[in-house]
């Protein structure tokens, strides 16, 4: 086959519900507004929490440095990156950014032999924004956790319904929901559900260079560039 008959094209999994189009700017009252972040870059990565060489290279690569702590979570320029277990960490910025800083991890920890794994699953996650006075209240209905406890700079790994995701506070405005692809559907709908007696609306998605998530979307190449991710798991 030619290779210019090949022409795949890369599509955020929630591309089916059409939110551009349905989305406001967001105002200032009572009812949860939400939004998917679409396409950003996600990595695991897997190493021995203890170790200087591990932790350096990761922090000196990407600019963040692996939390050590349950609920813990870096931020920055780059991104974020969350603690999930003593030995793993999921990495989240723009997909040019991960494919610079892969590549680079896995050199490094083979030139200094240290037992580590950096891993691109960005076509397997989406990230749903949820935001509004009563957005906590969402959460609530859905999962056991004790959202309001979650303060700026954590995240937890929690059940909404019967999907298991990351719930990101990043500042004090609003979370990430991070779900698995195969469950981006099934998590949009509940959360829309959910909110519902409270009113809902799809807000337009910020353009603040200074946030570290918003700032990755703001880097995000058009989708036909990026089209060979659409196979990720």
């Amino acid at each position: 086959m030619p290779e210019s008959a090949f022409k795949p094209w890369l599509e955020s999994p929630l591309h089916r519900f059409a939110l551009r189009d349905e989305a406001e700017p967001r105002r200032a009252d009572s009812r949860v507004w939400g939004n998917e972040a679409p396409n950003l870059g996600y990595a695991l990565l897997r190493g021995d929490g203890a170790e200087a060489g591990f932790l350096e290279l990761t922090a000196r690569i990407t600019g963040l440095e692996p939390p050590r702590r349950p609920k813990a979570l870096s931020q920055g320029e780059g991104g974020a990156l969350l603690w999930l277990s003593p030995d793993e960490w999921l990495l989240i910025s723009s997909r040019q950014r991960l494919a610079g800083w892969l590549p680079a991890l896995e050199r490094g920890f083979a030139e200094r032999r240290v037992f580590a794994q950096a891993l691109d699953v960005s076509g397997g996650f989406t990230a749903v924004y949820l935001c509004g006075e009563p957005h906590l209240a969402v959460l609530r209905h859905l999962g056991a956790y004790d959202f309001e406890a979650l303060r700026a700079g954590q995240c937890v790994g929690t059940l909404l319904g019967k999907a298991a995701v990351q719930v990101l506070r990043l500042d004090g405005d609003g979370v990430f929901v991070v779900c698995r692809r195969s469950f981006a559907d099934y998590v949009w709908l509940l959360l829309r559900r959910a909110a519902r007696p409270y009113g809902f609306a799809v807000c337009e998605l910020p353009a603040d260079a200074g946030h570290p998530l918003w700032a990755q979307l703001a880097q995000a190449a058009p989708a036909a560039a990026l089209a060979g991710s659409v196979y990720g798991l």
